[in-house]
């Protein structure tokens, strides 16, 4: 039987509760490496900031207003438009030093791969022969 980490993320933030400005995500592992993918649509690469220090994976985002807002009258307004950020803390069990992430369509993708220490390593038990007593 393999031991599975049940929380990878120590404190997934799902405590807070969500906001209009709140970034959706889903996280799975697989083979040792998790997977985190937060929607961030209507912005480009470089209007993402990643970061991670001291086991805390910061996503910033910074989403620009499309319209001047002066002349209009909303019907509805819910895409945020603003700075907007989300964290996670990484358990001890993944390896903040080999995070890499890709944009594409609206998907940022995040992968951390579990540490050294952390993934089942096998131990070789030695034989050495039977002293016979006679």
């Amino acid at each position: 039987m393999t031991a599975r980490f049940v929380d990878p993320f120590a404190e997934i933030d799902r405590l807070v509760g969500r906001s209009s400005g709140m970034m959706p995500m889903d996280a799975f592992e697989r083979d040792g490496v998790y997977t985190v993918k937060f929607d961030v649509p209507g912005v480009t690469s470089g209007d993402i900031d990643l970061t991670v220090e001291r086991n805390m994976l910061t996503v910033t985002v910074e989403r620009q207003k499309e319209l001047d807002t002066e002349d209009v009258n909303w019907i509805v307004r819910e895409r945020p438009a603003g700075r907007h950020s989300r964290q996670l803390r990484l358990g001890p069990a993944l390896d903040g030093s080999k995070v890499e992430a890709s944009y594409d369509q609206g998907v940022l993708t995040v992968t951390i791969p579990m540490s050294e220490q952390a993934k089942p390593q096998r131990i070789d038990i030695k034989s050495e022969p039977l002293a016979l007593d006679v």
